[in-house]
């Protein structure tokens, strides 16, 4: 950080709540005060100009995994195969990189860009790589596909069982055909270990590009060896190995299954570092849309003989009541209108017990009843929602939810105008962590129920205040609140969304530091 005082100026500050002036003045890596740059100005101070630039904000992804998102730089990324054939010869080629044995794990499979619309079983990935396991995810996390080597390394047979909270599809025989939903992934992920496939630089180097485009703190997601990336290993492991490292604030959700668990991880993620901390649990009420596993009231609409999975359980109250124990805040993932019941009637008993309702949060609430957004107005728990999931979703939703339940789907400007706190986030590498994108994407949602739009500073409001408040931040630019901040070339205010995307960014501070970024690398391959 500097180690002087230094006043940043530009052609104005602007935050989500207006525009206090045109400098920031930051002493020690905090803000002293943000205001006129001539009310501003003393003899021996340092000066920064960025003539024609807007100081905003640092911005904050509410919701990410961290190492996945890392792993998909470095590994097999299937994002815009275009049919099987190009499917399985990507899968090949990567295949033949790999040392003998080693498996082979795919990511960001969408079914829904496949000539044939559908997704590949373990016969196809058998054509292309049947002499190691291979295991590919698709996109959302909640579904994934693996080829006989990989069910035969884990054991899976027709014998199996379907696991409580995922299934196994099989053929007519009761073969499993490969495709695995939910905790049925675990079954063959956590049989496989790719976790050498990243390195601690290359996990360095992922952050590092996220500071690229803005983003100071995240809200990092992280398993501790089982789950759908569990062939990643201990996420918190890996994040712990490079606190020293950090080039921006990483707040941790551990996915823990058991009370000792999560203790033992926000003991092992409290290691002194003002850019790491444990911040609560993690925990899942349903699956996604994309994989037919949203819990829904009603069956749908292209599915009809299917209402997704429930996965709430009595196991994700005592991991709640735990983290708030230790101070932490919980958040469970809720897609489908059922599961966001469940989980609105869980906080409800929280809040009657005692728990302080800003320690609550849903995320993704995609699809909601209009009563649910009433309540969860009424208890003040915080909804975090992640806008890109409309741009991968537009040209399927509505066929998905059906023209009833369209318009409760995604209702960003309903939830704002009932008082509901928001925060924004990519839920990577699910989609792009770009937070222009998301902010566009929050505001023209890609032309789907457009009325449900958010006004440009609320849009800017969810990967800043919002966000912050959902990580447990002080109100960025406060007085005293560290000096995570971004020089950028336009008003994110005053563009269009269009305009919004080509966002860039010159330069960005973490507690008063600059980052020194590569700009030319990409920073994902969504």
């Amino acid at each position: 950080m500097t180690d002087h005082r230094t006043l940043l100026v530009a052609e104005a500050v602007r935050t989500a709540r207006g525009i206090p002036g045109d400098a920031i003045l930051i002493d020690r890596g905090k803000v002293v005060a943000v205001g006129d740059r001539r009310a501003l100005i003393e003899p021996g101070l340092a000066v920064e100009e960025y003539p024609g630039a807007f100081l905003l904000p640092g911005l904050r992804d509410a919701h990410m995994h961290p190492v996945p998102y890392a792993a998909s730089l470095t590994g097999t990324s299937l994002r815009g195969v275009a049919d099987i054939r190009e499917f399985l010869d990507t899968l090949a080629d990567a295949a033949s990189t790999l040392p003998p044995d080693a498996p082979l794990i795919a990511l960001r499979l969408d079914d829904g860009t496949l000539a044939e619309h559908r997704l590949p079983t373990r016969d196809d990935l058998d054509r292309a790589v049947s002499d190691r396991p291979v295991l590919v995810h698709r996109y959302c996390g909640h579904v994934a596909i693996a080829n006989t080597a990989a069910l035969r390394h884990a054991g899976l047979t027709a014998s199996t069982p379907d696991p409580g909270d995922g299934s196994i599809d099989r053929d007519a025989d009761g073969e499993p055909t490969g495709v695995l939903r939910e905790t049925a992934i675990d079954l063959v992920s956590t049989r496989l270990d790719a976790s050498a496939n990243l390195s601690e630089e290359a996990l360095v180097d992922a952050l590092t590009g996220l500071a690229g485009v803005g983003i100071t703190s995240i809200g990092a997601i992280l398993g501790l060896g089982d789950g759908p990336w569990a062939s990643l290993g201990d996420e918190v492991s890996a994040i712990t190995a490079i606190a020293d490292r950090l080039p921006i604030s990483v707040h941790g959700f551990v996915i823990a299954h058991s009370v000792d668990a999560l203790t033992d991880a926000a003991r092992r993620l409290d290691v002194g570092s003002d850019r790491l901390r444990w911040l609560g649990y993690k925990g899942f009420a349903d699956g996604s849309l994309g994989g037919h596993t949203a819990a829904m009231h009603a069956p749908f609409n292209d599915l009809p003989d299917e209402t997704g999975t429930m996965r709430l359980d009595a196991m994700d109250r005592k991991l709640a009541e735990a983290a708030m124990r230790m101070g932490g805040m919980v958040a469970l993932h809720a897609i489908g209108d059922r599961a966001n019941g469940a989980v609105i009637d869980l906080y409800e008993e929280l809040i009657s017990d005692g728990a302080a309702p800003r320690r609550l949060r849903i995320e993704h609430a995609s699809v909601l009843d209009r009563s649910d957004i009433d309540r969860i107005a009424r208890l003040g728990v915080i909804v975090s929602v992640q806008p890109a999931f409309i741009g991968s979703e537009s040209s399927w939703i509505v066929d998905r939810v059906g023209p009833d339940r369209i318009v409760s789907t995604y209702p960003f400007a309903s939830l704002d105008h009932a008082g509901v706190p928001l925060c924004g986030g990519s839920d990577s590498p699910v989609e792009s962590p770009d937070p222009w994108v998301g902010m566009a994407l929050a505001r023209d949602r890609a032309g789907v129920m457009l009325e449900e739009g958010l006004l440009p500073n609320r849009a800017l409001s969810l990967f800043t205040d919002g966000a912050a408040l959902a990580l447990g931040e002080p109100v960025p630019l406060s007085k005293g609140s560290p000096a995570d901040i971004i020089a950028v070339d336009r008003d994110p205010v005053a563009v269009t969304p269009s305009d919004l995307r080509d966002t860039r960014v010159l330069e960005t501070w973490v507690r008063g530091e600059t980052i020194a970024v590569d700009r030319t690398r990409p920073i994902c391959t969504n």
